[in-house]
């Protein structure tokens, strides 16, 4: 069987699945971009290419090729992409077995929360955010409001942010929760607030300002841009990034995090508050009990009562601080 027929028949299997858009669109990405490696190592054109050339030579070639022009966390999915395809290949009798066993593959970077830096950073931000400090083309201080506090109270990803309506809000004044479809289409609800009702509602109000011909409809994507049209990925997360930047507070987000330390400041409160990992999974919607975990540990509320309980510490105390006379009287 040709290549390129398998990887239509792998994406066929994964229908029922019902992948993101964004997934797929990663997945083809990886597919593609290591066929044409291999077609440069075989010499042979990818219409030509046969699923039982896929061999360990071949694909620790390509891989070693593609390795040389990509980060690793880039190789990391692109070998994982490979391995769900060639396993799908394996059950379809279309190969004997999976030669992804024998490709090398970066180490899994261990996982490491990234919120905000800084106590109040986030008071700071939605402060600022709230002043109009945002001095964009065309100011829209009601829509970046909510942008972060979707992120800062809901844990939303840029994927869930951009599939919100307006009916995603629903329940009564104190019982309200925001459902939001999550990564790999796990569905999940969170509670939220009055003050996010208030808060949408003020930009709804804006958004009809704004653009008087264009109909809203409960079912209409809630997050636009400065056209009325629904903000796209690339947009929301340069909404983020310059609110950061005129807050002046660039040098507090973690690099490589934007729009996700948001995310990552709501599970880190939320451990540091006493939630459990079980609870962070419900509302973060994580598949894996162990990366909710992970806030927890950073949190560290442990560790740092282990820490405190150095007796070194005592030490210093004496040396450098000021020891507390217990019958001197309190204020």
């Amino acid at each position: 069987m040709k290549v390129l027929a398998a990887q239509s028949a792998f994406f066929a299997a994964r229908r029922p699945r019902k992948d993101s858009p964004h997934t797929t669109d990663a997945y083809r990405r990886d597919l593609a971009g290591i066929t044409t490696l291999l077609c440069t190592t075989l010499d042979r054109d990818a219409e030509d290419l046969e699923v039982d050339e896929l061999t360990a030579h071949a694909l620790r070639a390509a891989f070693g090729a593609f390795a040389d022009n990509h980060a690793k966390s880039s190789v990391l999915r692109a070998w994982s992409t490979w391995n769900q395809f060639l396993t799908f290949c394996v059950s379809d009798n279309l190969l004997p077995g999976n030669p992804m066993g024998a490709v090398a593959r970066p180490k899994t970077p261990p996982l490491s929360p990234k919120p905000l830096r800084g106590e109040d950073t986030p008071e700071v931000l939605l402060r600022s955010v709230a002043d109009g400090a945002r001095r964009a083309r065309d100011p829209w201080p009601e829509r970046d409001v909510l942008v972060i506090a979707l992120g800062l109270v809901a844990g939303l990803r840029s994927a869930e942010m951009r599939t919100l309506t307006a009916d995603s809000l629903a329940g009564r004044p104190g019982e309200m929760r925001l459902h939001i479809h999550g990564k790999g289409s796990r569905d999940r609800s969170i509670p939220v607030e009055p003050i996010m009702a208030r808060i949408i509602e003020a930009y709804l109000e804006s958004c009809a300002q704004r653009f008087p011909r264009k109909r809203f409809g409960r079912s209409t994507k809630l997050l636009l841009d400065r056209t009325g049209e629904p903000i796209g990925r690339g947009g929301l997360e340069y909404l983020v990034k310059s609110c950061y930047r005129w807050a002046g507070l660039h040098d507090r987000v973690p690099v490589g995090a934007n729009l996700h330390a948001l995310r990552h400041t709501f599970a880190t409160r939320l451990a540091e508050d006493g939630a459990t990992a079980t609870e962070i999974m419900r509302l973060l919607g994580h598949a894996s009990l162990a990366t909710s975990q992970n806030y927890i540990e950073a949190t560290g509320r442990e560790q740092r009562a282990a820490a405190a309980s150095n007796r070194t510490y005592r030490s210093l105390d004496q040396l450098i601080g000021t020891p507390v006379d217990d019958e001197s009287p309190v204020d």
